[in-house]
């Protein structure tokens, strides 16, 4: 059954997400006050859509609306991909309870912010959620799906049914916790890395190696518990036993990334940051990650 998606941000999440649904034969309506972003949102799907050998003719179910109100009236789910920002998500969703259908779904893209804080002045809570979908959001097969107190269940597997109908791999998070379960094990490893670095055990791309090189080898087909219960969880336990007390415990960022910080050295955009970034190397990168993450997708489809 097509439902009408509308998508509020045409950017680097929004079109994606757009396109996701519109290959999959929605019809999805995008609004996004920057003009720039809404004229070039078709050529954007259209050079993605070709860029993978897909049905670039699925662009025609794609229209970007000049309102926010005419975006989303015919709306059975709205999906926000703005800005990090609390204050303007909180903002727009006081909006979009009013001017979208009673029925309709409205979750946010957001990666941290706890989706209870964001609906905090929403009437409806139970149909709000949150959809974290991870970027590339073509490319990359997540969308966590996190639930508030005031979450209906069933509304939120509704939206994990839309999401695998799709082609998603949808995560139900029960709790609604800052970086909710993606980005609380994500980030807990770069918190590690930062500090192998300011202790000066190994420079930052010995880090990256021995990453990519071990265990980043087997995530995709061997999750972290999997490989505790593979290994024994007695053999888990011995190594906790001497890993986790010397392992960093920094209440907060680590004084060494704020001290990058406050020299200017931020990353890509600066071409410094833990490491030095020629344009060259930074174009090399990005293009080995897409090569990777489409040679995946290509993989598990067959």
């Amino acid at each position: 059954m097509s439902e009408q998606i509308s998508i509020i941000g045409a950017g680097l999440m929004g079109h994606g997400i757009a396109q996701v649904f519109a290959l999959a034969g929605h019809i999805v309506r995008v609004y996004d006050p920057d003009f720039q972003a809404m004229a070039s949102l078709r050529e954007r799907i259209v050079k993605n859509l070709s860029d993978l050998g897909q049905d670039v003719s699925a662009t025609s179910r794609v229209f970007p609306t000049e309102d926010l109100g005419q975006c989303v009236t015919s709306a059975d789910v709205v999906f926000e991909a703005g800005p990090e920002d609390l204050a303007f998500k909180q903002k727009l969703f006081a909006q979009l309870e009013l001017l979208a259908p009673a029925h309709a779904l409205l979750a946010s893209n957001t990666s941290v912010i706890p989706i209870t804080d964001i609906m905090a002045e929403v009437k409806t809570g139970n149909r709000t959620m949150g959809t974290h979908w991870w970027n590339p959001p073509y490319l990359v097969p997540l969308v966590e799906v996190i639930k508030t107190a005031s979450t209906d269940p069933t509304l939120a597997q509704k939206m994990f049914d839309l999401l695998a109908e799709v082609g998603k791999t949808p995560a139900m998070v029960e709790k609604d916790v800052p970086g909710f379960i993606g980005n609380r094990l994500q980030h807990a490893l770069w918190r590690e890395a930062i500090a192998i670095v300011a202790e000066g055990i190994c420079d930052a791309e010995t880090v990256d190696t021995v990453v990519k090189g071990s265990f980043g080898r087997r995530l995709p087909v061997l999750g972290p518990l999997e490989n505790a219960d593979l290994v024994g969880t007695e053999l888990t336990l011995a190594i906790h036993e001497t890993v986790l007390p010397a392992i960093d415990h920094t209440p907060g960022p680590s004084p060494y990334l704020k001290q990058l910080i406050r020299e200017g050295r931020l990353g890509m955009k600066s071409g410094e940051g833990f490491r030095t970034w020629t344009p060259e190397q930074q174009a090399q990168l990005r293009a080995k990650v897409l090569r990777h993450l489409k040679a995946m997708n290509a993989a598990e489809s067959c």
